[in-house]
């Protein structure tokens, strides 16, 4: 039978301070019972001496100072996990609420999960289907990456991260599509959002059919910071369990991380911490680690869990302390541009600044087709010519333009507008990708193909595909 403290030291927003409280451990958890009889959580963020710090989760509101009973649990926060998560919709902290009940649990979990060992990790190899273009064909999502969207507020991230769930997919080597293979189910988690976008959320995945193999953590706009600070914690628990007890291939999809920084910011000034770069905390940077660092595969283990983090861009700042860090703990990143977005262009991604850093070793032979570095290298290095040339042209007008440059220009709005344009309800093939790169790379003749070997050119230069191009435009 553990001690119980009667009376509070002190109340501060979501924190209070208890006195005398001996042998205490970080992140451990507590009760903290009303006058009422109701209960409320809290865990340990804080220990001086014998005095320690505790975060109320459902807010201090109603605690008194002299009624209040703290009991320490001895535990660090457990979420209740079996197989029965998928499909079902949680709160930010765990809690159901689809109205189904309680989840019967298989084991509890530490929401702060389990380091994984550097020498047990297994490099990341095989691609995760998309669906899109510009993703699949040019940064190519490998499973056990780690692969953020940039995006900026009021971008299409949303509809976005909706096609991804919606689409996303394994694929068998060689390329042949999986479809939607029973070990793969998607954790969907997110921070800081409006009623009408968490009802957007749930609503377009159970009109598409894809809610029996989708986790869901919800946390609103009104619910407290801390919750919000809890959720991709409880998301990713779900997720390595799933991935490493029943040896799922999991993706995970968090939107948006920036709400989660946020609140970070505003728990750590709370605390009267030191604030560093943009009054967030210093321990920013480790923070965001731990998170994204439980992606991955584990040597004999055949799951994998793959993270997509969305974050918004303050005023599209892409060296905002958010994007910059999460950018030098991440293996590449998506960035959606708003020029593209503001021309009416879906998915507005930016293929310049955008890059897959593990897509070198996950594509080509044996996992999508054998030319498939070679077409995005070109597809690549022929859009930054097209770059070259618009800017060109604002410099001397179009007329004056090269013969060469022209040909770029005519490249790069087909490149826009039939490849990285695509519908919201259009899935493509790889193999549809790549031979829709194919059709645009034959708008420019042979001799400016130079990222391509020769007898790619000679199999599947199209011509024909390009002047279909040309004549639908």
């Amino acid at each position: 039978m553990g001690l119980e403290y009667i009376g509070l030291n002190s109340i501060n927003g979501p924190l209070v301070v208890l006195d005398h409280v001996p042998k205490v451990s970080y992140e451990e958890m507590v009760s903290l019972t009303l006058a009422d009889g109701s209960t409320r959580l809290g865990r340990v963020v804080q220990i001086d001496g014998e005095r320690v710090v505790i975060q109320v989760f459902e807010g201090t509101s109603g605690l008194s100072l002299q009624n209040t009973k703290t009991k320490l649990m001895g535990r660090p926060m457990q979420i209740p996990l079996s197989y029965e998560v998928l499909g079902r919709v949680f709160n930010g902290s765990g809690k159901p609420i689809d109205g189904l009940g309680e989840v019967y649990a298989e084991r509890y979990a530490d929401v702060n999960g389990s380091p994984i060992n550097p020498v047990s990790r297994v490099y990341p190899r095989n691609y995760i289907k998309t669906g899109i273009s510009s993703i699949d064909c040019l940064m190519t999502l490998i499973r056990g990456q780690k692969l953020p969207i940039f995006s900026g507020s009021g971008m299409q991230h949303n509809k976005l991260a909706v096609q991804i769930v919606k689409q996303a997919g394994l694929a068998s080597e060689g390329g042949e599509e999986e479809g939607q293979a029973e070990n793969f189910g998607i954790v969907f988690a997110a921070m800081g959002v409006k009623n009408d976008v968490a009802d957007y959320f749930r609503r377009s995945f159970e009109q598409a059919g894809v809610m029996d193999r989708v986790v869901m953590f919800l946390n609103l706009s009104n619910d407290p910071i801390i919750e919000r600070v809890l959720t991709p914690k409880c998301a990713l628990t779900a997720a390595e369990y799933l991935a490493f007890e029943h040896n799922m291939h999991i993706l995970v999809v968090m939107t948006d991380i920036t709400a989660y920084c946020e609140a970070l910011r505003e728990f750590s000034s709370s605390k009267g911490e030191i604030p560093g770069r943009k009054g967030y905390p210093g321990y920013l940077y480790s923070d965001l680690a731990s998170l994204y660092e439980r992606a991955g595969i584990i040597e004999g283990c055949s799951g994998s869990v793959t993270q997509i983090p969305i974050l918004t861009m303050p005023n599209d700042d892409i060296t905002h302390p958010v994007p910059d860090l999460t950018g030098y703990i991440t293996e590449g990143q998506i960035v959606l541009d708003r020029g593209l977005d503001q021309t009416g262009i879906y998915p507005p991604v930016a293929v310049l600044p955008s890059l897959s850093r593990l897509m070198k070793d996950g594509i080509g032979e044996g996992y999508t087709r054998a030319d498939h570095s070679d077409v995005a290298n070109q597809l690549f290095a022929s859009y930054a010519n097209v770059q070259d040339a618009r800017a060109l042209a604002s410099v001397i007008g179009e007329e004056e333009l090269s013969e060469m440059d022209r040909k770029y220009l005519e490249y790069g709005r087909m490149f826009e507008k039939h490849f990285i344009n695509q519908d919201f309800s259009e899935n493509r093939t790889i193999e549809q990708t790549l031979s829709l790169g194919w059709k645009l790379l034959s708008l420019l003749p042979k001799n400016a193909l130079d990222r391509i070997d020769n007898k790619w050119i000679e199999q599947y230069y199209d011509e024909a595909g390009a002047r279909s191009l040309l004549e639908s435009a």
